[in-house]
């Protein structure tokens, strides 16, 4: 274990020598992990296969285009991104220089997640690049094939010393948090969340935890079931269910679960066929430990339909259970798999309660034609994130921050906020060794008078766009004022000639004679 220690002395002596502050290392290193993308694509495409039986085309739909898109988003951005941001001045600071700058927070631990192995890692990756970090990078040794991908790519393409890979089961992951980071990033359950965050709490280093929970989907009478059943569908069992913002469980009317449970048995036949152990678009459990986990949670379940199963392949059929009991064993946890439980309630306000009893969700969906419906679960529930009338498509939009609340967890990334999730943010005030005499009042010998201007100067609001219309408006009474004045004198001269043509020969007169 004192090699892995060395890992991360070695990244910090990397990161002390400066070479990831300036913006063209940070730029050249996300277009090399962009170069590594295209040229690997294979390489990564077939340890999806192997870990998850991922196609080629799910694994480039889901994990490979989120990639490129990121990279060349913070190329484009980062420029912008990384430039002070002026803020808004006090009356006190009117001369002075204020902005942020951000500054890069320093050795990053990155522990991915085994569900989308590629992009649960490389997300982070790009914005902890971006921010001018040094990243410690542990894939998740579940999904082994694309770990090891990563172990023997990543130094051949950006900074080894910079953004080494560690690999390993629990003993290194164990190690590796016992060193001093200066950020931890971890996707996963809320269990080794907890686990992360206390190990943090000995170096007081901030988390980003992205962890999962029952995200609850209801759907509301008025709805067109066809496009909520099929959005649904899709958003459930892509990827075996192993989604962390997957819809758990359907809450809906006694009256429409016949018609939702039809609707998702005739959609799963569109998508993968009478058998989807034989669709190319069908993953599997990632191993038999989840598989067992995921079958316990069918025991006396009623099955509506699905529930065949195939240990040696890791094969669960899609599946849906009608009439659940909200204390059933399988709505106690997040299922991560793909058994979609449907329990019934009365009204929109029973489904509110159901979900506000339980823990805040990473996601929530609502499915209703009606705006107001739609408004009030949004007002009247929390999660990281809501989609209304689709699943899952918050997390493809780059100014969306990506993260959970309370059990889901805390912080965000994606886009920008994966650049701000990396970066301190550093108040930085530039002022002249000039004007002393604005700074008598803060200086003792103290004074009621000097208290009274402090009071005027520090707890008087004001607006430095309406503080500049004023003196806008001040200078144009001024010039104004002495326009007219300029004007008035010119005149009463004019005047004063005109009527005295005789004064103006004798004047010509004696400066002609020099006398």
């Amino acid at each position: 274990m004192e090699k892995l220690k060395r890992v991360v002395e070695q990244a910090r002596e990397a990161f002390n020598t400066g070479k990831t502050r300036p913006l063209a290392f940070r730029m050249q290193q996300l277009k090399a992990l962009k170069k590594m993308v295209q040229e690997k694509e294979k390489e990564f495409m077939m340890a999806l296969k192997a870990d998850l039986n991922k196609s080629k085309y799910n694994s480039f739909s889901y994990e490979i285009m989120i990639i490129l898109g990121e990279i060349d988003l913070m190329l484009e951005k980062l420029p912008d991104w990384a430039s002070p941001q002026d803020v808004e001045k006090t009356i006190l600071t009117l001369t002075d220089k204020t902005y942020i700058h951000c500054e890069p927070l320093g050795i990053v631990l990155l522990i991915g997640a085994w569900n989308y192995p590629f992009v649960l890692v490389m997300q982070p990756l790009i914005g902890a690049i971006a921010a001018g970090n040094a990243v410690v990078v542990k894939p998740s040794e579940v999904s082994e094939h694309t770990a090891k991908v990563f172990e023997e790519l990543l130094p051949q393409y950006i900074d080894k010393d910079l953004y080494p890979v560690v690999n390993g089961g629990v003993p290194e992951t164990t190690e590796l948090l016992k060193q001093r980071f200066d950020h931890i990033f971890y996707t996963g359950n809320s269990f080794v969340g907890k686990i992360v965050m206390e190990a943090a709490s000995k170096h007081l280093t901030p988390v980003t935890l992205e962890l999962g929970g029952k995200s609850p989907c209801y759907i509301d009478e008025d709805c067109d079931l066809d496009v909520a059943c099929r959005r649904i569908t899709w958003g459930k069992y892509m990827n075996c269910g192993q989604t962390c913002i997957a819809p758990d469980y359907i809450l809906c009317s006694q009256s429409i679960q016949k018609k939702v449970v039809d609707t998702v048995k005739e959609t799963l036949k569109e998508f993968y066929g009478e058998d989807a152990k034989n669709s190319p678009d069908y993953e599997r459990i990632v191993n038999k430990r989840h598989f067992k986990r995921i079958m316990g949670l069918l025991e006396g379940q009623k099955i509506a339909h699905g529930g065949e199963a195939d240990e040696s392949a890791c094969f669960i059929a899609p599946t849906i259970l009608t009439d659940v009991s909200p204390d059933a064993q399988v709505m106690q946890e997040e299922i991560f798999g793909p058994i979609l439980p449907i329990i019934t309630v009365k009204s929109l306000e029973e489904a509110i309660q159901f979900i506000n009893r339980r823990e805040k969700p990473l996601a929530l969906y609502v499915f209703s034609n009606n705006n107001k419906v739609i408004k009030k679960v949004i007002a009247e529930t929390s999660s990281g994130g809501v989609t209304a009338n689709d699943v899952i498509m918050h997390f493809s939009i780059p100014c969306l921050p990506f993260g959970g609340v309370g059990n889901s967890g805390m912080g965000a990334y994606h886009g920008r906020h994966s650049f701000e999730t990396f970066s301190h943010q550093r108040s930085c005030l530039i002022r002249a060794l000039k004007m002393e005499a604005v700074n008598c009042i803060r200086y003792p010998p103290n004074s009621q008078k000097k208290v009274d201007w402090a009071k005027f100067f520090v707890l008087k609001r004001f607006s430095m766009w309406k503080f500049g219309l004023v003196a806008l408006a001040l200078l144009g009474i001024v010039a104004a004022v002495v326009i007219k004045k300029i004007q008035k004198r010119h005149i009463k001269c004019l005047q004063f000639w005109k009527s005295t043509p005789l004064k103006v020969a004798k004047v010509e007169k004696h400066w002609s004679s020099g006398s």
